[in-house]
């Protein structure tokens, strides 16, 4: 199990998701040949098409809202979690994080605010959540 918890667990994900690939191309050409190849072709652009719009629309509502505000930053704290991605983070502040830290850093930290000055802090490490905090005034 201690491959799971290293700091290479991008690679690995991108490893397994490429075999899986992989997997479903063969499997598709083994059972109906070219036909199956590219009925497995057009599952995975179907897949591409669907997670891309997804990303869009989170993007759209997030475009809307001044960056780095939140409606209740009490309401956020209370419904994230540990390992959430991004983009559902996004979705559910409906506006850009404040950028605490520069790109290039490992933790990269963004801060939400809300009206009474209640700021939500969180950090991620590749994409994901890694811990948070609710700070009042």
């Amino acid at each position: 199990m201690p491959i799971l918890l290293s700091r290479n667990r991008p690679l690995l994900t991108r490893s397994l998701a490429l075999l899986a690939l992989l997997a479903l191309g063969f499997l598709g050409y083994s059972t109906y040949g070219w036909a199956g190849l590219a009925l497995a072709g057009g599952a995975l652009v179907m897949w591409a098409l669907l997670h891309m719009s997804r990303v869009l629309v989170v993007l759209r509502r997030t475009a809307q809202n001044p960056v780095g505000s939140v409606a209740s930053a009490v309401m956020l704290h209370a419904r994230l979690e540990r390992g959430m991605p991004l983009l559902k983070v996004l979705a559910l502040t409906r506006a850009l994080g404040q950028a605490l830290s520069g790109p290039d850093a490992e933790l990269i930290q963004y801060q939400w605010t809300d009206a009474s000055q209640a700021m939500v802090r969180c950090n991620f490490t590749h994409g994901k959540l890694v811990d948070w905090e609710l700070l009042r005034p």
